[in-house]
């Protein structure tokens, strides 16, 4: 396999991560890997099932077990099996993940902002069953993704996209906007 570029979204929960990389795999025809499926699935095949308990209980083994950059280790894996050059990753949640992919592939880190009262409201309307039921079961999920790193790497990206007071389409708009200066970015990384 060749080197990968990689664009990794980043952004707190809610922000819009699944809802933009959907739309770049499907307007630039790429592969999209999320890792949070990647740790869905593991709590499933784990026997912790989808819950946001079960779900912090399998990361937490499975840091203990491989490391800070397990989940990243495990996204590549099935990147790996891809055999695309230009991919998406949903997700990424610490500095030391972005470290990985670097080591293993060119990245290029896009960060969406959003407001809590913004995210809450687009968490509540998705309705995953891992999100948040009220306000204060949300402050703790933020401040665990805090925890993790996450601000640091939102901090530290490439480019930034704000989703607030915004339409789908006008985040769509925003990105056609961003896209020729992402992909000008490999070439300069």
């Amino acid at each position: 396999m060749g080197y990968v570029k990689i664009i990794g979204i980043t952004g707190m929960p809610g922000s819009g991560k699944t809802t933009l990389a959907s739309y770049i795999s499907n307007k630039l025809g790429i592969p999209t890997f999320s890792m949070g499926n990647v740790i869905r699935e593991k709590s499933l095949e784990m026997g912790y099932g989808l819950s946001k308990e079960g779900q912090r209980k399998v990361v937490k083994i499975l840091r203990e077990q491989g490391g800070k950059d397990i989940v990243a280790k495990l996204t590549l894996e099935k990147i790996e099996k891809s055999n695309s050059d230009l991919i998406i990753i949903d997700g990424i949640r610490s500095p030391t993940e972005v470290d990985f992919f670097s080591k293993n592939a060119k990245i290029i880190v896009l960060a969406l902002h959003a407001s809590p009262k913004r995210r809450f409201f687009l968490l509540k309307k998705r309705g995953r069953e891992d999100d948040p039921k009220d306000f204060n079961d949300f402050k703790e999920r933020d401040k665990l993704e805090l925890e993790l790193g996450i601000g640091s790497v939102i901090a530290m990206s490439d480019f930034m996209i704000v989703n607030e007071y915004i339409s789908l389409e006008d985040l769509y708009r925003e990105f056609d906007f961003l896209q020729e200066k992402i992909l000008e970015a490999f070439e300069h990384e």
